[in-house]
């Protein structure tokens, strides 16, 4: 009966809920239209509103964060999020006016004495699809950019977050009308639905295999789309690095939200023979950070059983098929019936392992030896492109020929991870890693329409080289491009 009562339920409010959605969007496109070029002065309030929504209620959504994975550091959390977003808030209130500015273009020398230039345009209303693995930082980050170009926005929460949808739906409603900001909470027709507004701008952030669907859906009505998508992120190390430096840094990239992380090292390159010492640098420096795992606050969870089993089924699949493991657990804990999987190093692995096919998305790392560079790089480049290459060498020489010779989303030497933090730097991929920028200059770009603009004075010069051809004005012209 309970059961029933509750079906009934849903099936009466998926439809409401659907038009809801709708009518946020009309609601937030009749807005767009009262006020279609926000000042700078505006812009700057409805981020400082933002900025202190975040700041007030820190400690709320660090914990919705964490109750969504199981377990999830409140520290790391606000390092990897919270500052990271009142950072950039910070960043783009300083130069947003600077960015609105119209910049000047050259006018040819056919169409003198007019003026050119290019201005910057909100979009008007754009949708932001988040994910699960830093809910906050990839709601925030393009809803930054969002802002800061004028534009209203719709934010879609991912289901597997829905402690902190619910808490930014309820804390954003707070401060913000609906008509300028609006957060919708749900998984199955809502995510449909959402996908399929038309809205002037549509931003995804998730795998490669529903970033698809995103895009098909939004084809519907012509909608542009950004796709922050993710892939197999290399990790390439040089002869010459000292496995101790090379070891730490991946340590940090690999254990951190237990490598629920788009661009975390999904596999390193060693060079030949230098396996052994890294496995051993890498167990000593994880040990040191998480001495512990099962009680550990620190050690994340995997978010949800649908991902705990898809890696467990990588790791079946890959013991099957012969590749060894170094499972680091160092006060070597009984893990079953947690979520939480203990960072593994994996040797012998082969292309046709499902480690080596998919992206991994956990703390899983496979080991893949390499003769020499061309062959590593080789080995890359016969893969679709990733969202963030990594180099060990501090010889800039050979680093910027790795560059050269590649192509990524980012591409970090010497460090991992820490790309998409920084306020300056644009994010995104290419290629199968995705398409479109947001974060810093470029990211005010992507949601802005750089509209062009030509003026002409009173005197009207295109006149003097209408036909009939062959008066004066044509023979210099001729003289002048066809010397």
């Amino acid at each position: 009966m309970n059961t029933s009562a509750n079906l009934t339920h849903i099936d009466s409010a998926v439809p409401s809920e659907v038009q809801r959605i709708h009518d946020l969007l009309s609601a937030q496109k009749a807005a767009y239209r009262a006020n279609p070029m926000p000042s700078a002065a505006e812009r700057i309030e409805r981020l400082s509103r933002l900025r202190r929504v975040l700041v007030t209620h820190q400690d709320a959504i660090a914990q919705a964060i964490s109750d969504d994975f199981g377990n999830r550091s409140i520290d790391e959390t606000k390092i990897s999020e919270l500052m990271t977003c009142l950072e950039y808030i910070d960043y783009a209130s300083k130069r947003v006016a600077r960015w609105m500015q119209p910049s000047k273009r050259h006018i040819g020398l056919i169409h003198q004495p007019a003026k050119g230039w290019v201005s910057y345009q909100p979009l008007g209303v754009v949708g932001i699809m988040s994910p699960w693995n830093y809910p906050l930082f990839l709601t925030i980050s393009p809803l930054i950019c969002a802002l800061a170009a004028g534009n209203h926005a719709m934010l879609k929460m991912s289901s597997s977050s829905a402690r902190l949808g619910a808490l930014l739906e309820k804390i954003f409603a707070e401060v913000f009308p609906l008509e300028l900001l609006a957060v919708v909470n749900g998984g199955g027709i809502i995510s449909d639905t959402f996908c399929r507004l038309p809205v002037d701008l549509l931003v995804f952030t998730g795998s490669s295999a529903i970033g698809k669907t995103v895009m098909a859906a939004a084809a519907e009505n012509l909608t542009p789309v950004v796709l922050e998508l993710g892939g197999k992120s290399p990790v390439l190390v040089h002869d010459s690095v000292p496995m101790k430096d090379v070891a730490e840094r991946v340590a940090f990239g690999k254990a951190w939200n237990a490598g629920q992380t788009c661009v975390a090292p999904d596999y390193i390159l060693l060079p030949r023979g230098k396996t052994h010492e890294f496995v051993t640098e890498m167990r000593t420096l994880i040990s040191k950070h998480y001495p512990t795992l099962l009680e550990n606050p620190d050690y994340t969870s995997i978010i949800n059983d649908k991902q705990y089993h898809r890696l467990q089924g990588y790791l079946s699949d890959a013991r099957k098929q012969g590749a060894t493991f170094f499972e680091i657990n160092p006060a070597n804990e009984d893990l079953s019936g947690t979520r939480k999987i203990a960072p593994t190093l994996l040797t012998n692995v082969t292309a046709e392992m499902d480690v080596c096919q998919n992206e991994i998305f956990g703390p899983i790392l496979p080991i893949i030896e390499y003769d020499t560079i061309e062959e590593a790089l080789n080995y890359i480049n016969d893969r679709p492109h990733p969202l963030a290459l990594y180099y060990f060498d501090y010889d800039a020489k050979r680093a910027q020929y790795i560059a050269d010779h590649t192509h990524s989303g980012q591409f970090g030497i010497n460090a991992v991870l820490t790309h998409p933090v920084h306020s300056d730097l644009p994010f995104g991929g290419v290629g199968n890693a995705g398409m479109g920028k947001y974060h810093a200059q470029e990211g005010f770009l992507t949601m802005s329409h750089t509209r062009a603009v030509l003026q002409n004075p009173k005197f009207y010069s295109l006149k003097m080289i209408m036909p009939p051809f062959g008066k004066r004005a044509h023979q210099i012209l001729g003289k002048v491009f066809f010397h």
